[in-house]
């Protein structure tokens, strides 16, 4: 299965970026409900774990929060390798405008 690893840099600090990642989350919830379901998401410290279903595809992965940057990793369905560079393109700029 194909898979995305997008590291962000940030200068918030490890817990100022997870509460700030928090509140992302619930909006892209909210944002994309119409696109997304089955969404479940579990933080343990400063890793999120999460899956989702759209458009018929599984997507599963982690995102880490480091005290200077997040990583994302996610692992797609083939069916989604050829808007990997959109997808991609997506997490770093919905990440980047959270952590700033």
């Amino acid at each position: 299965m194909p898979s995305i690893r997008i590291t962000v840099p940030h200068t918030l600090g490890q817990q100022k970026a997870v509460e700030h990642l928090h509140g992302l989350m619930g909006k892209m919830k909210q944002q994309y409900s119409e696109h997304i379901q089955d969404f479940e998401e579990s933080w343990q410290g400063n890793v999120l774990s999460y899956s989702f279903r759209t458009f018929g595809m599984s997507i599963r992965g982690t995102m880490e929060v480091r005290e200077t940057e997040v990583e994302v990793e996610a692992s797609i369905p083939l069916a989604a390798l050829m808007v990997k560079g959109k997808i991609e393109q997506e997490i770093r700029g919905a990440l980047t405008k959270a952590l700033s």
